[in-house]
This record gives structure tokens, sequence and C-alpha cells, in this order.
């Protein structure tokens, strides 16, 4: 157990997308890091599942930046697929980026991952989960959004 939580939520099983209620997750935690490639960090985010006594146990930590991170390249990705039928393979193999996301005085290239061999079913695959898993990741970017808003004026 990291004794240095500041913020838990509890209970995340009961709300994990298509797992709820059957989510091997059952908390999400914000406060010191415990691994050490993440010591460098102030805080880190951590993925609680239950082993079989029931007690706790840390499965995944990334730090802050990472899980904004993972939200941008989702979120780019989200507004990529909303455009990509114009595309007979949903992507342009001739330019497969979607788009470079500066951060910290660099850039994060955000591309379609031509060497999978199998991009072209894939990609069909991914696009179609994508619309399947919309009211989940609807209802969670209309929140997300709502609470970004809210930041702006802190």
């Amino acid at each position: 157990m990291n004794e240095k939580i500041v913020v838990s939520a509890e209970g995340y099983d009961r709300v994990d997308g298509r797992n709820a209620h059957r989510s091997h997750i059952k908390r999400i935690t914000l406060g010191a890091p415990v691994l050490e490639e993440n010591r460098s960090m102030q805080i880190a985010a951590q993925l609680w599942t239950a082993q079989e006594d029931g007690a706790l146990n840390m499965s995944a930590e990334l730090s802050i930046n990472q899980v904004f991170d993972l939200m941008i390249v989702l979120s780019r990705t989200l507004l990529y697929f909303k455009e990509a039928y114009r595309f007979p393979l949903l992507y342009d193999p001739d330019n497969p980026t979607i788009e470079r996301i500066g951060l910290q005085g660099n850039a994060l290239p955000v591309s379609i991952c031509t060497e999978n061999p199998n991009i072209t079913k894939d990609i069909q695959d991914f696009s179609q989960a994508l619309n399947d898993l919309g009211e989940l990741t609807g209802e969670r970017f209309r929140t997300l959004s709502r609470i970004v808003e809210e930041l702006e004026c802190y």
C-alpha cells in the first residue's frame, strides 16, 4: 500500500466501461510515486487490482504527464477518426501523420502505424471499435470537457 496516497477513487470496478462490475481494477489513486522510474515526478497515478485474498496490489503507475499525454494522443486520434472515412484505407499511406503535437519545446509525432503488416484490416477494426465505444467515450469526454472548462477559471 502506498502510504503517500492523497486522492483515491474507490470502486472503479463499478464504472470501468464495458468491464463495469467485473473489472479487476478496483481503485485509482493519486499520490507520491512508488516506482523508481517515476521518483523524479512529484505525483503519479496508480491502478490497484484485487488479489485472490482481497488485498489490493498496485498493478500500474503512470506519472501525471503520461496520463495527460495519453489523453492528448487519444483525443487527437478520436478527432482524426471522425474524418478518416474520407480516405479509402481510413488513412493516407503517403502521409500517415495524424499530427505533430508540440510539447515541452519538442514535438510528439502521432501517426498511423504503417509498420503494422495488417494495418489495412486492423485500422478498420480499430475504427469500428471507436464507433462501438462512442457511448462510453462520449460521456467521459463531456465530463472531462466540463472539468477542463472549470480549470480554465483556476
